[in-house]
């Protein structure tokens, strides 16, 4: 940032002085876009040089610079004119929604008329300004003036001829406004082969911006270049600009860097089975997702759907088309469930249409960003972007997208393109070339079987996800699209009457197979009841042969208890005996 030093203090036994450096003051133009390429504003209490030529918008950006200035800085202003009156720059800016005379009668413009017959003016060595400075300083007084537009200088100085009193004459005429504090803004015709028809007044003014209306190709383009800033660094590029119904806008390309922020938020595609292959959660925030395909695949009822989804998320929608005008959309998505026309009355859609011949592809840009600014939108839909080939070069269009692909980043909108792409096997690619901007492609394709043609969707690509590699036939119906499981079969992808008789043959085949499976349950079936009624009659064997070895065990055990009875009875009875013949023999003994 430029700098001017102020002595503070005086030095004093040999110690250094102290000085403090402070930014050139700036006054802002409030005109969107300027004051950015510019660091902030004109050169505050200095002089301006608006130059260009017939038709490039030199008043309209002195007089939108008071308005502004008047209307949001609370800074009054002076329109000094030599070519127009009041009345009729009043009526040249009613258009852009400036009422001059209503600022008049307030206090915050003074407007004045000096006509300059050049005829009537003798140049001679004492010619000076001294009237035009008394007109200038009573206008300044009487509203407190801040800012100053003259309109414009060769009418001032038509009939000079000496460039020595002219350029005295001019560097008086600056010096004086300088004097007076007030900024200043002086519009000039572009001379052959220098700024301004002079060529003079661009050495003796502070800043000095160049405005170029341009035909390319029967196009038109307006531009806008700081040639020159005193003091201060600013963008020196060429800038396209806008003049429409709310004044001018300018586009400042350069300050779009890679520092956006991202977001983890995930924001669902319309389609429910869209979101199960990115997933199931859908596209991140403020990412870009481009819809490529051949002629009726489907891609903008894709971006339809996608426009719908936002709006039944309270969210507001930017629609552009550059191919169907907003009813023939409506209309045509209508058929497949899809209302854009209650979102549109509920001030959540904003549809706009308008054919890519009708500008170049700054004004493209220019209008694209305006819109975004006015209507704030969360999502933004662009369809086609093919058709700008037709108006510029491939590289213009890549430019243009490339710049308004960084400018929905750094604002955290999410986008939504869709581009045409050839027949053929070159499918993954587009003739725009900015594949490699996108975060998620999605690619409609026609698989041509059996005499018809049917649509099937690819995730080409999704950052920052693990998103499925399958395909999936794509249907349009009454209820809007559906996504279907492909068949893949002799390595093709079968799709339409091929995967319904596909599905038939599978069908087929699992009854066939569920009928033999049966078959074989019913057999096993058979052989597990007789090999069961065997097993039974063999246990039915084994439990008579276990009763008769039972009864036979008894038997014996029977026979033993018997024999062992016999034998209890036969030693009781050998005792007995044996006690009677003690008796008998004790007996004789006695004898």
């Amino acid at each position: 940032m430029a700098t001017r030093t102020k002595q503070m203090n005086r030095p004093t036994n040999g110690e250094k002085s102290l000085q403090v450096l402070t930014p050139l003051e700036k006054a802002p133009t409030g005109v969107q876009g300027l004051d950015e390429i510019s660091g902030g504003g004109l050169p505050k209490g200095r002089t301006t040089i608006v130059c260009g030529g017939p038709g490039s918008g030199k008043t309209m950006l002195g007089l939108e610079f008071l308005v502004r200035g008047a209307v949001q800085f609370n800074e009054p202003g002076v329109v000094m004119a030599f070519e127009e009156s009041p009345e009729e720059m009043a009526r040249n800016v009613a258009s852009l929604g400036f009422d001059l005379n209503a600022l008049a009668e307030s206090k915050k413009l003074f407007l004045d008329f000096v006509r300059v017959e050049p005829n009537e003016i003798e140049e001679t060595g004492e010619y000076d300004l001294e009237g035009l400075f008394v007109r200038l300083q009573y206008a300044i007084d009487a509203v407190g003036a801040k800012r100053v537009l003259l309109d414009t200088l060769e009418a001032l100085f038509s009939s000079f001829a000496n460039l020595g009193i002219l350029r005295s004459e001019i560097r008086r005429l600056f010096g004086w406004l300088k004097e007076r504090g007030v900024t200043t803004v002086v519009t000039a015709e572009k001379g052959e082969g220098t700024l301004t028809r002079h060529g003079l007044e661009e050495y003796v003014s502070d800043c000095v911006i160049l405005l170029d209306h341009r035909i390319t190709e029967q196009i038109s383009t307006r531009r806008m270049r700081i040639v020159k800033y005193r003091g201060t660094r600013h963008g020196a590029d060429e800038y396209p600009f806008l003049i429409d119904e709310r004044g001018l806008s300018v586009l400042p390309l350069t300050s779009l860097s890679l520092d956006h922020q991202v977001s983890t938020e995930r924001i669902s595609s319309g389609l429910s089975d869209l979101d199960e292959m990115l997933e199931g959660k859908g596209y991140y925030r403020g990412s870009t997702v481009l819809v490529s395909g051949t002629a009726g695949s489907g891609k903008t009822t894709l971006a339809a759907q996608f426009a719908e989804a936002a709006c039944r998320r309270g969210e507001r929608c930017l629609f552009i088309g550059f191919e169907e005008s907003v009813s023939q959309v409506s209309r045509n998505v209508a058929s497949l469930g899809i209302d854009l026309h209650q979102w549109v009355k509920k001030d959540l859609l904003f549809h706009r249409a308008w054919r890519p011949t009708q500008f170049g592809m700054e004004m493209h840009l220019l209008r694209i960003h305006q819109l975004i600014q006015s209507l704030k939108p969360q999502t933004v839909v662009v369809d086609p972007i093919t058709n700008l080939i037709t108006t510029s070069t491939q590289r213009e269009v890549r430019s243009m997208l490339m710049r308004l692909i960084d400018s929905l980043k750094e604002m955290g909108i999410t986008a939504l393109f869709t581009a045409l792409t050839k027949g053929g096997s070159n499918l993954e690619g587009t003739e725009e070339n900015i594949s490699s901007l996108i975060d998620s492609w999605i690619l409609l394709r026609d698989v041509e079987q059996n005499g018809e043609r049917n649509r099937c969707l690819h995730i080409l690509k999704s950052r920052g996800m693990a998103h499925s590699n399958q395909l999936r036939e794509f249907l349009m119906t009454g209820d809007g699209i559906k996504l279907l499981p492909v068949y893949i079969g002799a390595g093709q992808v079968l799709a339409g009457s091929s995967r319904l008789a596909q599905e038939a043959r599978d069908q087929a085949e699992a009854v066939a197979r569920k009928n033999e499976v049966e078959r074989k349950r019913e057999l096993l079936e058979s052989k597990r009841r007789a090999l069961q009624a065997k097993i039974e009659s063999m246990q039915a064997e084994l439990a008579t042969e276990e009763q008769q070895m039972e009864r036979m065990f008894e038997q014996e055990r029977q026979q033993e208890r018997r024999l062992e009875l016999d034998r209890e009875e036969m030693a009781a009875s050998r005792k007995v005996d044996s006690k009677e013949d003690d008796r008998a023999e004790s007996a004789r003994g006695g004898q």
